[in-house]
Parts: C-alpha cells; structure tokens; sequence
C-alpha cells in the first residue's frame, strides 16, 4: 500500500499528503479549486502552518507528491483513498454534505471498471451515520461494486490542531478506526503500522458511526471545559485577588481533569469547534434530544467576546471615540486563519460601541481585512498598532507579543491599559505600571 490518494486540499487534506509523501508513499492529492492547486502544485501552500511550506516543496522536488483536480486520475493512481473535504454547516446548524456527496459519486465513478481491492477512508468530519448511510450507497451505486467485497470503507477522524497540523500528525495520541467490515479495519491499521514504522499510538477500532461521534464527542468535551473555565474566571474577576489561572493550576494537577483546555481568555473559535458543536446540537435535535449543555457551552463562549469589550468599557468609562489596540486577529497563535475568531468578535462589538480600532497580526491581517474591510486600521508590527491607543486587548497569544515590556504599553499608548485576555503577561509584573485588566483576574485590596 504505498500509492495513496488524497481528495482535498484543505487542512487536513494537504497536511495528510505531505506527511504520507515525506514518509516515501507515492501520493496524489486531488483539490478541484484551480487556484488553490496552483499554490500546491508551485509549492506555495494556501494556508500558513508551521513547516508545511518546507516540507511540501521537499516532497514534490522529489516526486513523491503530485496534485491534481480530476478525482479519477487519484483514485484510478492509488490503492487508498482519503476524502478529507470540507463539511461547513447551513445556517440553521445542519451540515453540509455538498462536497462529501460529490466526492463520493466521483470515486464511485473512479472504481468502475478498476480491478483489485480499494479502500476508501472518510476523514471529514460528518455527523454519525454519514459514512454508512451516505457515502456507501452512493459509491455503490456509481461504481456497480459491492463495499466489502470489491472495496473497503472505513471513517477515520482526523484530531489536528491547526499551528501543530503536521506534529499532530506524526505523533498522535491514539488513532481511531471505524470500519464497516474486519478487512476494511485491518487494510487501514496496517496503513497506519507502516506509516508509524512500528512507533504506532494506541490504536481503537470500532463500526463507522461510533467513530464518527468520537470525533464530536471530543470536540464537545474540548469546547466545555473552556466555557467552564470563562465562567469561573468571570466568577473569580467579582473577588479580591481570586485568579484564574492559579485555580486552573490547581485544578489540572487532578488526573481526572488536567490542565490542557482550561485555559480562560476570550473564547474558542477557528473552523472546527464551534463548527462541530453547532452541527452536534443540531444533530442532537434531530434525534430528539435536547442537548442542554452543548448549547449552554455556545451560549457562555458567544457572551465572552462581549465579556472582554465590557471590561474595557468600565475602566474607560465608554468606548465612543476611543481609539483601541487589538493584539491578535487569528483565532489561535501560529495560522492565519480567523474563521469564528474571538478576535472579530471583539472587534464588532466594539465598532456597534463606536469605538476606533487598530489591529496587527503576524499572519492573519489579509485574511481579517476580507471579514472587516478597512473598518479597522492595520498596523505593521506590534508597536504600531500600540502608538496613541488608549486600550490595548490582547485576543490571540502569539509569542511575539509576549516580549512586549511593561515599557512598550506606558511610553507608547496615550492611556496606557492592557485587558490581558489571554493571559499571557505576569500580573505581578505589567500591574506595577500599567492599568491592567485580566480574564479571570479579581482587583487587588
């Protein structure tokens, strides 16, 4: 199994390809936008992410990567087939099929005629019962096979983090299988032993619709425990010297809970979770079944941007007219991504305030300026966007702000005040000389 196709170029698609190409697999990775494939095909990813660019020209140099629109060219070429294309969700929270459907008719198509056992793994995220009850007859269909005796069907979900895509590829905590037959199970996992050269993680395998709900189930569970921790940072911010993160600290060193997550700030955002948590409460109704915690985790992450702008407001007595610092507009450090960003959150709410806004980010400005237009000003670096600001908030915790000094904020800012939303500055420290304003920070005697 060493020719391996990939249908998709987004996140997980090309980051997936790279990584097979660069472990000696021969791949082609289909992606029917033209310009997007351009970008790949010239080496020039689409999207930023850490050591993708270097590693992309590297595989395609030596041949091992090669980019294509036509979905049958990929299938036809390979042994394996992973459809990774996107699956947005409508506007009443239901996702959208759209591309799975087309995908799945493609490579149904591609099969017909071809000889020999192929398998076909799903790693888009689709509610649970997709795989088996969308993506099956319409393969079937199209290609006049059988699944299970002419091609195999599996659902593996992908657990990457854009920032660390490709490390969370090469050394993942677990892979999840879900398999419609045991041949279509054990193809795979051998995929999988290979590609990790006997360094595999656990391995669990299980029917489609099982692991289709472990990847919502995780992302659920994920989602809850930051507008677990924003609330009680809200809670801890109506006390004398209550903190946040020494609680959290605290909390984390309980195995039954850990650290990771618990994280208070100005919300979760990016193009999966909230995503993924809107589609599972609306695939929860839909079944019946009213999910009451997964909407009350949206609601308390929806009020927190607001959360933030209100902080600001009461130690500036107003927003009108003033003119604020936004430090950060992805909506985590290293992407450019600012899909459901806290950060435009922020933003929006203080524009309705009246307030002026300059904004810098080391990635994402371009991306930004396609949401906000020039409704914000954009600064070049870090210390522009402070120049004559009298607030600052910082929305995403890129390490370039972190060397930003107590001194930067008071000689550059008018009225110098930092709402520390991420909480990536010492209290201890930036509250000697600044006004300074935490998440989950209550005011001192």
């Amino acid at each position: 199994m060493k020719k391996i196709s990939v249908i998709g170029g987004g996140h997980v698609g090309l980051v997936s390809a790279v990584c097979f190409a660069n472990s000696g697999y021969d791949v082609i990775l289909c992606e029917r936008d033209i310009e997007k494939t351009e970008h790949i095909r010239t080496a020039r990813p689409p999207f930023f992410e850490p050591s993708l660019e270097v590693l992309l020209k590297k595989t395609i140099d030596v041949g091992r990567l090669r980019v294509s629109t036509r979905i049958k060219d990929a299938v036809s070429n390979s042994e394996v087939t992973f459809v990774a294309v996107e699956t947005p969700i409508k506007p009443d929270g239901s996702i959208d099929l759209t591309s799975i459907e087309t995908s799945s008719a493609e490579t149904g198509e591609a099969l017909r005629g071809e000889e020999g056992y192929h398998l076909v793994v799903i790693r888009s995220t689709v509610i649970p019962g997709t795989t088996e009850n969308v993506v099956r007859p319409i393969i079937e269909k199209r290609s006049g096979k059988r699944v299970g005796e002419d091609f195999g069907l599996a659902m593996q979900p992908e657990f990457l983090r854009e920032g660390s895509a490709i490390e969370d590829t090469l050394n993942p905590n677990r892979i999840v299988i879900g398999e419609y037959d045991k041949r279509s199970g054990e193809v795979l996992e051998r995929l999988c032993l290979d590609f990790y050269r006997g360094k595999a993680p656990p391995i669990i395998r299980m029917n489609l619709a099982s692991a289709e709900m472990v990847k919502y189930a995780s992302n659920a569970f994920l989602t809850m425990k930051i507008s677990f921790i924003n609330q009680v940072a809200n809670l801890c911010e109506k006390m004398k010297e209550v903190d946040v993160v020494k609680v959290a600290d605290a909390m984390g060193l309980d195995e039954r809970i850990g650290r990771k997550f618990l994280n208070a700030g100005v919300g979760f955002g990016g193009p999966c979770l909230g995503k993924d948590l809107r589609a599972f409460i609306n695939f929860s109704c839909q079944l019946g079944y009213t999910s009451e915690i997964f909407e009350a985790v949206l609601n308390v992450n929806e009020r927190q941007a607001r959360h933030v702008v209100d902080l600001a407001a009461r130690e500036l007595g107003g927003l009108k007219a003033k003119t604020i610092a936004i430090l950060g507009l992805s909506f985590k450090p290293n992407t450019d991504d600012v899909k459901d960003s806290p950060s435009i959150r922020i933003i929006n709410e203080l524009l309705k305030e009246g307030a002026s806004l300059v904004a810098y980010d080391p990635r994402a400005i371009e991306n930004a300026r396609l949401i906000l237009g020039e409704k914000v000003r954009y600064a070049s670096s870090a210390l522009e966007c402070l120049s004559d600001t009298d607030c600052c908030i910082v929305a995403t915790e890129w390490d370039e702000f972190k060397r930003l000094s107590p001194q930067d904020f008071s000689e550059l800012m008018r009225k110098p005040l930092l709402i520390n939303g991420r909480r990536i500055f010492d209290p201890g420290v930036y509250g000697k000389s600044l006004r300074y304003v935490a998440v989950g920070l209550g005011a001192s005697r």
